[in-house]
């Protein structure tokens, strides 16, 4: 009997006996579970990257389109990831200061957006 565990979490995710027939399904239900994991942690971050882009929207104005690239303009300027751009953004909500970082960069991403819009 072999017991398959997660890299990551160090638990049990799938014990099998490894017979000839039964390894390759072993594998590919570990592939579908990793997978099925990376769509709900997807899933997760588009629901707070979405409200990200409304509150943008709703402080610049602009489109949907605009407020994603002034999310994806402020995360490669600050090099952190466009989630945790909105996460800060959404943690405003709460009384949350933004990060300094992005707080330095908001205003010339929202002069580079209105730049793009005159255009």
């Amino acid at each position: 009997m072999h017991q398959v565990t997660t890299p990551r979490e160090g638990q049990p995710m799938l014990t099998v006996v490894a017979l000839a027939g039964d390894t390759a399904s072993a594998v590919e239900i570990l592939e579908l579970r990793s997978e099925n994991e990376q769509l709900s942690r997807a899933l997760e971050s588009r629901a707070v990257i979405d409200q990200g882009c409304g509150m943008v929207m709703v402080l610049a104005p602009c489109s949907s389109e605009r407020a994603w690239d002034l999310m994806v303009d402020i995360s490669q300027h600050c090099n952190v990831k466009l989630r945790s751009v909105a996460v800060a953004l959404v943690a405003t909500t709460q009384d949350e200061p933004l990060p300094e970082q992005i707080q330095r960069e908001l205003p010339g991403a929202l002069r580079r957006l209105h730049v793009t819009e005159r255009r």
